[in-house]
């Protein structure tokens, strides 16, 4: 695998199969599609391999904070170059809101991606057509399409620079944040890093981070998010991209060829031979979800009320001055993974509530 210009071949070859083994033949299979090259690519790979009544599915929010929360311009080239039934879920402000309280009642664990209400709201609309979708997660995380990847290549201290990209706040700073009753004595966090990355089997610090975001991040976070909102609409989500043999392949292509063309290198390379080059050259995109990004207005009051009443009182886990900051200048609080600070405190705390804990 060390010829560079022939990667993308046997790449493209086994996420076929690993398309195809996730097909179904009699009934129709939908596709969660983002418009981004992952999700992109198995709509091109399925209709390629013939699979009929084709439907792909894409969720957009309304704007917030003069940002756009939705990426159907890329969307609907796909599902217009290929002919899907596509179907554009376009969700205001209220519907958002009241869509709250069963997302955080799907999740088995506090989850603070704003795309959960995202999934949970598209599975809830897919469910009334199919019963089998595929997905995109752990492109990402196996073929290095993240921005914390390109600093490890350099990286002279691996942890230090993961931890620099990637924590959404130092050990320090979360003393400050917490109730002290709270605090673990050491930084747990940063020594989960430390002790993943010291393990053998990954030769450079790229591929510390890959192993990591694999066999850690991508299980209990995009994965389980994706599984948790499906299934409370009975839904069965199938990820190809975390097909064994495939994920074994990439394992064995060099760090620096997944890290070209600003990450995904040798998958946009094979995404190339069959979708729309519109759709592979863009900015990397995300589940944008404004509202919960910049908390104002109603969210804001929602979220205060949760973090403010008896039972979170009585729980006490956050320090009142570090919720009053929050609280007065809630999109000045963003972090480095462009999560809002406000949101992830009150999806804790919200979940603990519905959860009776």
């Amino acid at each position: 695998l060390r010829r560079r210009h022939h990667l993308h071949v046997p790449v493209l070859d086994s996420l076929r199969e690993a398309v195809k083994r996730r097909m179904v033949a009699d009934v129709p299979v939908g596709v969660l599609l983002s418009g981004g090259v992952d999700s992109s690519l198995i709509v091109g790979l399925l209709a390629e391999l013939g699979q009929k009544d084709l439907m792909t599915f894409s969720v957009g929010f309304e704007e917030a904070n003069g940002e756009k929360g939705d990426e159907f311009v890329y969307s609907d080239l796909i599902a217009k170059h290929y002919g899907t039934k596509h179907h554009q879920i376009f969700v205001p402000h209220q519907r958002l809101m009241e869509a709250l309280p069963g997302t955080i009642g799907a999740m088995s664990e506090p989850m603070v991606s704003y795309d959960n209400v995202g999934f949970y709201l598209l599975s809830q609309e897919v469910s009334k057509h199919i019963k089998v979708v595929q997905s995109g997660q752990g492109a990402d995380e196996v073929f290095a399409g993240y921005h914390w990847y390109p600093p490890m290549l350099e990286a002279t201290d691996p942890v230090e620079t993961y931890a620099k990209a990637f924590f959404d706040r130092s050990h320090a700073t979360l003393k400050t944040q917490l109730n002290g009753a709270y605090m673990a004595d050491t930084d747990v966090s940063r020594a989960l890093v430390e002790a993943h990355f010291a393990q053998p089997g990954a030769d450079t610090p790229v591929d510390q981070a890959l192993r990591l975001d694999s066999q850690v991040m991508l299980v209990d976070d995009p994965v389980k998010r994706v599984d948790n909102m499906t299934m409370a609409w009975g839904l069965e989500a199938r990820v190809p991209f975390l097909d064994h043999e495939l994920v074994e392949l990439a394992g064995r292509i060099p760090p620096e060829h997944k890290l070209a063309q600003g990450g995904k290198g040798v998958l946009k390379e094979a995404a190339r031979l069959v979708i729309p080059s519109d759709v592979i050259d863009r900015k990397k995109g995300y589940f944008p979800v404004p509202a919960l990004k910049y908390i104002q207005g109603p969210y804001l009051e929602m979220v205060r009320e949760a973090l403010t009443n008896q039972a979170a009182r009585d729980r006490g886990l956050f320090d009142r001055g570090y919720l009053d900051t929050l609280f007065a200048d809630p999109t000045q609080h963003i972090t480095p993974l462009r999560g809002s600070e406000l949101w992830q405190v009150a999806v804790l705390e919200m979940w603990m509530q519905q959860h009776g804990v």
